[in-house]
């Protein structure tokens, strides 16, 4: 994961259709690597890797500053609008296994939008689709982002707020993933502090879970 002055994190971003994982990505990398777009039709169909460039002034270890670079893994959405579950789940564990399997995986960024209620079938969908990419242990490898949080603020709510009125089906994911959530605005383009923050907030997820990694082994179907 790391050498004397640099961290090297992996991450993938998961979610359903429009609810921000291209661009979530793009503003972790303070980059453009992957597509993102209105659509009427889901917008990724293949997976894909993108690498940050070193980013300093986010980390420090036993008193010295070390530079941080992420790869970020970008997959399609699920339930996707010209995949089938099953295509969606072979075709990210593929990636997973040969862009991590060796280094594993840190965390792994769930990406609903802020502005739109998680139902139960919806949130049952997710889970149970979660746990099968990242097996049994997925709850210590998981956080939610929450996107459109703009819409959110729109409406009057603060992140407080929100969370104090958000249904019980939300709550009862954040809870299983040990309250390891973020709010982001990706309408806009993020500035360097927000993303210094985002970044920090991530950090400290992984710390929590004492730096491990979940290794991806390759799939025997």
């Amino acid at each position: 994961m790391a050498d004397s002055n640099e961290i090297t994190i992996n991450l993938v971003v998961l979610g359903r259709t429009q609810a921000g994982k291209s661009a979530t990505g793009n503003s972790l990398l303070g980059s453009s690597d992957f597509e993102s777009h209105r659509s009427p039709s889901s917008v990724t169909t293949c997976c894909s890797l993108g690498h940050s460039c070193r980013i300093s002034g986010v980390i420090r270890r036993n008193g010295c500053e070390l530079a941080l670079r992420l790869r970020v893994l970008d997959t399609p959405s699920y339930p996707h609008s010209s995949l089938s579950k099953e295509q969606v789940r072979d075709v990210v564990r593929s990636a997973l296994t040969h862009h991590f399997g060796e280094e594993g995986l840190h965390l792994a960024l769930l990406v609903l939008r802020a502005d739109s209620p998680l139902c139960p079938d919806e949130s049952d969908h997710v889970i149970q689709f979660t746990q099968e990419l990242l097996g049994p242990t997925w709850k210590d490898f998981t956080a939610v982002l929450l996107t459109h949080a703009d819409k959110a603020e729109e409406a009057g709510f603060s992140e407080e707020a929100y969370l104090h009125s958000a249904s019980s089906t939300l709550l009862s994911l954040l809870s299983s993933v040990q309250h390891k959530y973020i709010f982001l605005d990706n309408q806009k383009g993020i500035i360097k502090e927000e993303r210094a923050i985002v970044l920090r907030k991530l950090l400290n997820f992984i710390r929590q879970n004492n730096y491990q990694a979940l290794l991806l082994k390759h799939s025997k179907e």
